[in-house]
């Protein structure tokens, strides 16, 4: 196990930003996401703590060990990448014993430590069988087993569940979850899934651009987002940002007219406020029209109009709504973020 610590990394490619100036300090044994859209840069960070691709500038610490320029197989790391690769001609024991045998190792070393993996991750009833008759969680856990099997001092994992089902992510995040536990090997795991990144993130980044805009406890940035950007990518639904203006403590813009519970100077601002915030209400509040309900169970989503402003909530109230029905609603005040509308960066809850 080991710490890794970046300084000033930073990969172009050409003229096109991978990434700029990411310094992070990951802790050892900790297990921390970096999330962000495709493209945004977060697969070249791995890449380059990896050992797969040169930075332009920048360190990459593993442990107390400078690896920046070092190759691949001589940092310690495991990978495990968003396809199985699996070798198809060989069962899953070969497969997993495949990097134990480069080393060389002794035989029946290598056999305690692959039916160790397998007990480890459930599968050792299919250790004779071929990767062809298993399923894609089955498959998944083999090439997981085969980065866990060299006991490395880091583990990479690049958006490893995006190939499978619903119903295989949710279990497998409860195994990597399980697993890591057990294990406390220091892990980084990207995705674009805010779902998989609060879930198994004990800390995690935030990457648009190539940037790291945010790194921290999940619930705190799902809390207290730092900007625009980073409101609205982390949460599902996402956060609902309005353009408008405070006037007299009140936000207005074309649509919306209410009172906040701020003493805030006169400017222009984006004003947030998360879908759970939003009540409906048989009271006073603002008149909204629905557009489209999705019932997922114990929870109700509502996407809804106010003029020509686009609303989201959630409601636990298990009721039919009709789309094109009318609503009133009302925000909870308490809850509201507030950005520059400029800059995009938070002027505080």
């Amino acid at each position: 196990m080991a710490e890794v610590v970046l300084k000033n990394l930073t990969k172009y490619y050409g003229e096109n930003i991978g990434c700029k100036d990411i310094n992070l300090h990951i802790e050892d044994g900790s297990f921390v996401v970096l999330l962000g859209p495709s493209g945004c840069g977060k697969t070249t960070i791995l890449r380059l703590i990896a050992g797969l691709e040169k930075p332009t500038s920048g360190k990459i610490y593993i442990g107390s060990r400078d690896v920046t320029e070092l190759s691949p197989k001589d940092r310690d790391i495991a990978m495990v990448f968003q396809q199985y690769s699996l070798y198809p001609h060989m069962n899953v024991y070969e497969n997993i014993a495949f990097p134990l045998r480069i080393r060389r190792m002794n035989k029946n070393e290598i056999d305690k430590l692959v039916r160790e993996t397998a007990q480890l991750l459930g599968i050792e009833e299919k250790l004779f069988k071929k990767p062809r008759e298993l399923s894609g969680g089955e498959r998944q856990r083999v090439a997981m087993g085969r980065a866990i099997v060299r006991k490395p001092k880091v583990f990479l994992f690049d958006e490893p569940l995006s190939n499978l089902d619903a119903k295989f992510r949710v279990q497998m995040r409860t195994e990597l979850a399980r697993i890591h536990k057990q294990l406390k090997i220091t892990s980084i795991y990207v995705t674009h899934d805010q779902v998989e990144a609060m879930t198994l993130g004990e800390k995690i980044g935030v990457i648009n651009k190539g940037e790291l805009l945010v790194f921290g406890d999940p619930l705190e940035i799902y809390k207290k987002p730092n900007n625009v950007f980073v409101a609205g990518f982390v949460g599902s639904p996402p956060m609902n940002l309005i353009k408008g203006r405070i006037e007299n403590g009140k936000f207005k813009n074309n649509d919306l007219s209410f009172d906040i519970k701020k003493d805030m100077e006169e400017r222009e601002v984006i004003i947030g406020i998360r879908p759970e915030h939003i009540e409906i209400t048989d009271k006073k509040g603002l008149d909204g029209v629905i557009e489209s309900v999705e019932n997922i169970g114990s929870e109700t989503i509502i996407y809804f109009m106010i003029g020509e402003t686009r609303l989201v909530l959630k409601t636990l109230i298990s009721k039919h709504f009709d789309i094109g029905a009318r609503i009133k609603i009302t925000f909870d005040r308490e809850n509201l973020h507030f950005f520059d509308a400029n800059t995009e960066k938070s002027l505080g809850a």
